[in-house]
């Protein structure tokens, strides 16, 4: 598949030297080009990946920049494939220089060629819950009704700051800083909605994990002039982040019995077994 796409782009393949071969295979090429091969049935995400590429360029948000003179993606086997430009020397963002870029992006006018979907954060939860084998039946029918709240907390969301472009998934490893200046990674769930849904994934490294101080969180609502943990809305977006990873640690742990410990840990804090918040004890997922 590799090959075949290379050649319909004009591109050479010898050579190529894979980065990682997961849901997602991506390849460095000659020429500082990497190759992303996606998941049957995700040509309109790949789509979009592309669009947002070239509309951040359009606004002054750099981003991972998708070729310019290539036609993408290249669809085989229903499969999309992408080309884009690889990155120089980079070390992931600070607090202050998420906060930055997260700033600029959310006041860039909207893309007028193509729309932006409305932000979905409970894809694909439900069936995680379900799917999860190591769930005790307890745990699932907990995790089910939690879901069907936030669910509904979400709808009747209070007031908050203007709706806008978001990234989706604003941890700090996806904004990397370079020679010259930061850069959004991963475009996959770019979408259109409230703000405050980036500026949560750094608000729950502090008040969920314990992983940054309260003087780096300062400097972040500094950078960015806001801080979400003042808005009546905080609890309901930190608790959607919070059961999204415990689902995907559930859902890991069926495929990974290393893992179980871990998930059982993130529900039985979700739980309220295990006390308040934070939870430094939590482990990322390897």
């Amino acid at each position: 598949m590799l090959k075949q796409a290379c050649a319909q782009v004009g591109l050479p393949s010898s050579g190529a030297e894979p980065i990682r071969l997961g849901e997602n295979a991506i390849y460095r090429l000659p020429h500082q080009v990497v190759v992303r091969i996606g998941r049957s049935g995700q040509v309109t995400a790949a789509e979009k990946e592309v669009a947002v590429s070239r509309w951040l360029a359009s606004v002054g948000v750099r981003a991972v920049e998708a070729l310019a003179d290539v036609d993408q993606p290249i669809v085989i086997d229903g499969s999309p494939v992408t080309f884009w430009r690889e990155l120089p020397e980079h070390r992931h963002g600070t607090p202050p220089e998420v906060a930055a870029v997260l700033k600029r992006l959310h006041a860039s006018s909207l893309p007028t060629d193509f729309d932006l979907p409305p932000l979905a954060p409970f894809v694909r939860l439900s069936e995680r819950i379900d799917g999860a084998t190591t769930l005790n039946e307890g745990d699932r029918a907990w995790l089910r009704r939690q879901l069907a709240k936030l669910t509904k907390a979400f709808v009747d969301l209070p007031a908050g700051l203007p709706r806008s472009a978001i990234h989706g998934d604003a941890w700090a490893g996806n904004v990397v800083l370079t020679a010259d200046g930061p850069v959004l990674l991963d475009l996959e769930r770019f979408a259109l909605g409230p703000p405050e849904w980036d500026l949560v994934s750094t608000a729950v490294r502090l008040s969920t994990f314990g992983t940054i101080t309260a003087k780096e969180y300062e400097a972040f609502t500094t950078a960015y002039g806001h801080d979400v943990l003042e808005w009546n809305g905080f609890e309901v977006l930190r608790d959607i982040r919070e059961l999204r990873v415990t689902c995907y640690a559930a859902q890991r742990a069926s495929e990974q019995p290393s893992l179980r410990g871990e998930a059982a840990l993130r529900v039985a804090c979700l739980r309220g077994m295990r006390g308040p918040r934070p939870w430094p004890d939590w482990k990322p997922l390897s």
